[in-house]
């Protein structure tokens, strides 16, 4: 009996643009290295979900602020020798048939092509660094082998308010793509788009249409074809064309999948974590998420009432309250402080005691959270100074969304910026 060949499996995380819609958390940093539930960044989401799968050759493509992310990878994922497996960043870098960064997400594949035909690839699996979802690549892929595509896309059902922000699918009886459109407007009909009763399975009734995940398998060969050209965008131009000239199935995935790529919906994302059963379950030892492993000590609760909150590692909090709140790592919280949807994102480092005794020369707050204050609704980025008695978004005042100074207001949500000192007594 001859043995079938396995899939030689590169696979492509992209590092996205410059994620002006998490300004200020994209300030100085890109997007798949923002801090996430407490511990975490989101690169780790779908680094976590190749290495479960058995794919451990992973590219992350990256040209903004790229540094933070750099040491992250460096820091958390090394393979030993045996399992011929990495995790390598690709910056944008400047080469004698190209000169120009990244113009869109095809375009960064596209210039990349020189390390990733090293690898010998039998598939390219393209994935998005600023999403929150677990899903089994293996199923995924053994699908695209089954049908014999030349290109697999990974959608999910949405209603039909919500198709309005996608790319949306229509598909025939078999699953395959017949047709794609980009973010059909509210008002126009799609009726005749709807997912067919054969391809619906167990998926709510409500959800008739098909949205693209930006989650993508290639034959090594189609993915070489479909970027020949000067197309910069996977979305708007390369899918269009595959779908012509090529065979390109859906792979319908029925689980919870977030793009957290808005303030807002980083903000609710995170919150989720809290809940007794959240929809994104960190607790699941068959499929762990990993991430930077700092050695740090055991949290040290001096008397506190903890509702629905995630504390991480080497966090010192005192006689504080704290609902439906993530504490990240190193975090200092002060006596009598209340936190209500708060996310703080933790500390790099502890303050020494001379540090300390220069914050008192200069009257600047200790790194973290003093005494007595009162903070609702409030994301706070890491390395931040805030002293005694403020209080932050308990107030009922609304700000405009944008740049305030001393902080950034989004959708109702305030945002501290890393490094900040906000002096004592400060209301916002």
């Amino acid at each position: 009996m001859q043995k079938t060949e396995e899939p030689r499996v590169l696979s492509i995380i992209l590092g996205g643009g410059k994620g002006t819609r998490l300004y200020p958390l994209t300030k100085e940093r890109s997007k798949p290295a923002v801090p996430f539930g407490g511990k975490y960044r989101i690169v780790d989401i779908p680094i976590s979900n190749c290495i479960n799968s058995g794919y451990r050759k992973i590219y992350l493509l990256t040209q903004f602020n790229s540094a933070s992310l750099h040491l992250h990878i460096t820091n958390s994922y090394n393979f030993d020798r045996f399992s011929r497996g990495f995790v390598e960043i690709l910056a944008a870098e400047q080469t004698l048939e190209h000169s120009s960064w990244f113009e869109g997400t095809a375009d960064a594949v596209r210039k990349n092509f020189i390390h990733f035909k090293q690898q010998n690839p039998t598939h390219y699996i393209i994935l998005s660094g600023d999403q929150l979802y677990r899903m089994d690549l293996r199923k995924f892929m053994d699908s695209h082998i089954k049908t014999g595509a030349d290109m697999t896309i990974a959608t999910i059902a949405v209603n039909r308010k919500d198709a309005s922000g996608f790319g949306i699918m229509k598909i025939d009886k078999k699953n395959r793509i017949t047709a794609f459109q980009e973010k059909p407007a509210p008002d126009l009909d799609i009726s005749d788009w709807k997912i067919p009763a054969e391809s619906r399975g167990d998926l709510p009734p409500e959800k008739e249409y098909l949205a693209s995940m930006g989650i993508y398998i290639f034959n090594a060969k189609a993915i070489e074809e479909a970027l020949d050209n000067d197309f910069k965008d996977f979305g708007k131009e390369i899918i269009p064309m595959v779908i012509k000239n090529k065979k390109v199935n859906s792979y319908i995935f029925d689980g919870y999948w977030e793009d957290i790529g808005t303030i807002r919906s980083f903000y609710n994302a995170t919150l989720d974590l809290t809940e007794d059963v959240p929809q994104f379950n960190f607790y699941n030892e068959d499929e762990p998420v990993y991430t930077h492993m700092r050695n740090l000590p055991p949290s040290k609760i001096n008397g506190a009432t903890i509702t629905n909150s995630l504390t991480s590692e080497g966090c010192v909090i005192t006689n504080a309250k704290l609902t439906k709140s993530v504490i990240g790592v190193r975090s200092t919280i002060g006596d009598g402080t209340e936190l209500n949807g708060v996310i703080s994102m933790g500390a790099d480092f502890y303050e020494n005691d001379e540090e300390k005794e220069a914050n008192k020369k200069n009257g600047t707050p200790d790194l973290g959270i003093g005494k007595n204050c009162k903070i609702a609704q409030t994301i706070i980025d890491k390395n931040v100074h805030i002293g005694d008695n403020c209080k932050i978004n308990v107030s009922g005042k609304k700000y405009s969304d944008g740049d305030h100074g001393m902080f950034y207001s989004a959708d109702g949500i305030i945002v501290i910026r890393k490094g900040a000192v906000i002096p004592a007594g400060t209301e916002i």
